[in-house]
């Protein structure tokens, strides 16, 4: 969906409302496709003093998994986004939180889409106190209790620990 911004240029109306869905499903993240959800976003661009600015939400459900235990996690997603829209020939420097435009139309879902992603977190928790796996014989340490020794000595320093031993 492609806005045309001549309006707000040309001072005819103060601000243009939009809404759409885009779908990432083929998205790779982190060597993944986690949006299996619909991508919803809505918002407004308007005219300040003749600036333009995007101001609007983005929603969607994120898929992994538990970074320590590896349960499936949906986590839901939930970005404000706050844009300056600003003509290439009128950036000096690169600056944050604007988007820059070629001509009198924009595209939301380029404005939107990217600060979705940035909003993404590498790794997700089931809950904050979770375990994880057993480094030794992989049991979700949430579920159960292993046997293995706290105190495994990798085989090459099995002959310090003797010597620690002896010491002792």
């Amino acid at each position: 969906m492609k806005i045309d911004l001549q309006k707000l240029i040309n001072a005819t109306v103060e601000e243009i409302p939009f809404s759409g869905t885009t779908d990432l499903r083929e998205e790779t993240f982190f060597g993944e496709h986690p949006f299996q959800f619909p991508v919803e976003y809505q918002g407004v661009i308007k005219s300040q003093l003749d600036v333009l600015r995007c101001v609007g939400e983005i929603h969607t459900t994120y898929v992994t998994t538990c970074a320590r235990c590896l349960k499936p996690l949906e986590v839901p997603v939930n970005v404000s986004v706050n844009m300056l829209l600003l003509q290439e020939s009128e950036v000096q420097e690169e600056e944050e939180n604007v988007f820059l435009i070629a001509g009198s139309t924009v595209n939301p879902e380029e404005v939107f889409v990217p600060a979705l992603l940035l909003e993404i977190n590498m790794a997700y928790l089931c809950k904050p106190d979770c375990k994880g796996l057993c480094p030794h014989c992989g049991a979700d340490r949430n579920v159960t209790h292993c046997d293995c020794s706290g105190k495994q000595i990798d085989d090459r320093f099995a002959v310090l620990q003797k010597l620690l031993d002896q010491k002792s």
